[in-house]
């Protein structure tokens, strides 16, 4: 086994945590399951690490099978990479092609593997007509850097294709390029959405989290929500401002919806103005540089907090459509220019 492969395959496991270590281990695949039985798991990580090593040496793991386990463990840390959001589209006169996955895979390697003579391609099928794809990159003199790749989740017939953030400017141009033919379409840009929650973007583009997420977290009735209604509530409490709570929570519901949001961390406003005065002999009326700024909103579940502003008295309802338009536009980067 070669020396690159061996410390790689050591310091994944040694990441590993050890409630993970067997789930992830059968994921991949690559160890039988009477070899994972000689193994002592309750041992010290840099002992169990070494055992593993051994049985990897004994079966000739490659550079491939390498590969495979940190996609195995990327899906499972998934929440550890900032991912970004790229949308296809085809030609006006194109029509919808019979879509195959292998032939997706084969066209796509070989894209990368003719434009750049070291780099480092590999793939795991997911659900939902779902695949992974590992992108190790190297230069025309230098092998791929295995511990910089980039991962790609892509699903079948979609225009989407999500990719963690680790590329560089000059790799860029040709994962566009790889995706972009591969899937048979014609452009492909960037959205303005990124987070670390993958399943949550993934809900957003595809229009899903009205669906998703309703059906794991079921609400109680408005009337119940809008007054904080409990059955063991005191009846002595006597509730103020009924009217205007009930307003507030309809149009909270009307803005977000009746289901818990997609979960995204952040969002960015780039706001770009003139100053605008009668004066005409002003200095800053005289300024031709406009005024720019940036407001970052920042949350561990930002929908759910910008959610919670207004029934609780923090901000008045309704929200700004700029706050409450995130999923249904599909972006968390805004620029905001005068007319």
């Amino acid at each position: 086994m070669d020396e690159t492969v061996a410390e790689f395959i050591r310091r994944t496991i040694l990441k590993i945590p050890v409630c993970e270590m067997m789930t992830i281990l059968k994921t991949w695949n690559f160890l039988s399951e009477s070899q994972l039985q000689t193994v002592n798991f309750r041992q010290r990580k840099e002992s169990l690490a070494q055992d593993l090593l051994l049985l990897c040496e004994e079966k000739c793991a490659t550079v491939q099978d390498m590969a495979l386990l940190d996609i195995v463990y990327t899906q499972v840390h998934r929440h550890q990479k900032l991912w970004n959001v790229f949308q296809m589209s085809k030609g006006p006169d194109e029509d919808v092609d019979l879509f195959d996955m292998e032939q997706f895979k084969i066209s796509f390697k070989k894209i990368l593997q003719r434009a750049l003579k070291n780099v480092t391609v590999s793939f795991r099928d997911a659900e939902k007509n779902a695949v992974w794809i590992r992108v190790a990159w190297g230069t025309q003199y230098s092998k791929p850097n295995q511990y910089k790749p980039t991962f790609v989740v892509y699903y079948s017939q979609t225009p989407y294709a999500f990719t963690s953030s680790s590329y560089l400017k000059s790799t860029l141009p040709l994962l566009k390029q790889a995706l972009t033919i591969a899937s048979q379409h014609h452009q492909i840009v960037q959205m303005d959405l990124r987070s670390r929650h993958l399943d949550s973007l993934q809900a957003i583009v595809f229009k899903e989290y009205n669906q998703i997420f309703e059906n794991h977290n079921p609400t109680p009735p408005l009337q119940e929500r809008s007054l904080g209604l409990d059955k063991n509530m005191d009846l002595r409490i006597i509730h103020e401002n009924t009217l205007e709570k009930e307003r507030i929570q309809r149009v909270t519901q009307e803005a977000f919806g009746d289901y818990p949001q997609p979960q995204l961390e952040f969002a960015q406003y780039k706001l770009e103005t003139k100053f605008k005065s009668d004066l005409g002999r002003s200095i800053l009326a005289n300024r031709d540089e406009p005024f720019r700024c940036l407001i970052k909103f920042s949350s561990p579940h930002l929908l759910e907090a910008l959610k919670s502003l207004a029934p609780a008295g923090i901000a008045d309802a309704p929200l700004s459509p700029l706050l409450t338009c995130i999923p249904s536009k599909g972006m968390n980067y805004f620029k905001i220019r005068d007319k």
